[in-house]
């Protein structure tokens, strides 16, 4: 009994009790996670799409992004760790490869000049040399399963302030601009949310589900579809400061015919 007493006083007992708790610990996050699954990124990629998408990076990112994309001081930042879900984002709007320096990368669809698989690749590769967020789940971009109204919640509390109200966009400061989210894909909506890119913050899983993600995008995508036109005429979609501006010019000129009619009929 007295050698047992000693054994389990011996330090190493401490470090092996520490070491099964933590492990317990660990695995029990992991499970309880609620994180989006895994789809666009290095894990799973073949050896010939990781080569393309190093052949692709050499070729059209590397002077700003540097060769191993450490980075290059103010010309273009690291992009260690910002995983396939941010160059999909940017790559596949045409925002990058940027073709001029300015305030901000614009979006351009028609300046996309790489395929799917190319961007897929181009992706997998700088997902490989530092790992980041994933490119999102079919399941998290229909909005036919989100909820609008939850969405619309969400949205007022983290992104109208920018956006506008009715995701029309908006101006932000010295020069820049938070763009329209009218006819922006669902996969770019998400990877928007999930990076953070430019002057927008990064708004995780922890901050926002993928689940509010999915209720944002179908709340978004009601106003493209028209849900709400019922009121009548939506005076462009521009939200408040649109029917403000509306009800103030109507007001003048019916306040200066007041005034005309009231003035003829003194005289």
């Amino acid at each position: 009994m007295s050698s047992l007493a000693a054994r389990r006083r011996s330090p190493l007992a401490l470090l092996v009790l520490l070491f099964l708790g933590l492990t317990f610990t660990g695995t029990a996050y992991a499970a309880l996670q609620t994180n989006v699954p895994p789809g666009t990124s290095a894990e799973g990629a073949s050896q010939e799409q990781l080569d393309e998408g190093r052949e692709l990076f050499l070729g059209n990112c590397a002077s700003c992004h540097g060769a191993n994309a450490e980075g290059n001081g103010e010309a273009g930042p690291s992009l260690y760790g910002v995983g396939a879900a941010a160059v999909d984002f940017q790559v596949a709007t045409g925002r990058m490869p940027l073709p001029a320096p300015g305030v901000q990368a614009e979006r351009n669809i028609s300046q996309v000049h790489f395929s799917d698989e190319e961007i897929t690749a181009l992706a997998v590769y700088v997902d490989s040399l530092a790992p980041g967020p994933d490119v999102p789940e079919e399941q998290w971009l229909d909005a036919s399963q989100g909820d609008p109204a939850n969405g619309g919640a969400v949205y007022r509390t983290n992104c109208a302030m920018c956006h506008n109200s009715s995701g029309t966009g908006g101006a932000l400061t010295r020069g820049k601009y938070a763009p329209t989210l009218m006819g922006v894909d669902a996969q770019h909506i998400y990877e928007a949310m999930l990076t953070g890119p430019q002057s927008m913050p990064v708004f995780n899983d922890q901050n926002i589900t993928p689940e509010e993600k999915r209720d944002v995008i179908a709340f978004l995508k009601s106003i493209e579809d028209g849900a709400n036109d019922q009121g009548g005429h939506t005076l462009g979609s521009l939200g408040p400061a649109g029917d403000a501006l509306f009800a103030w010019t109507i007001g003048i000129l019916a306040f200066i015919g007041a005034a005309v009619w009231l003035g003829r009929k003194a005289a």
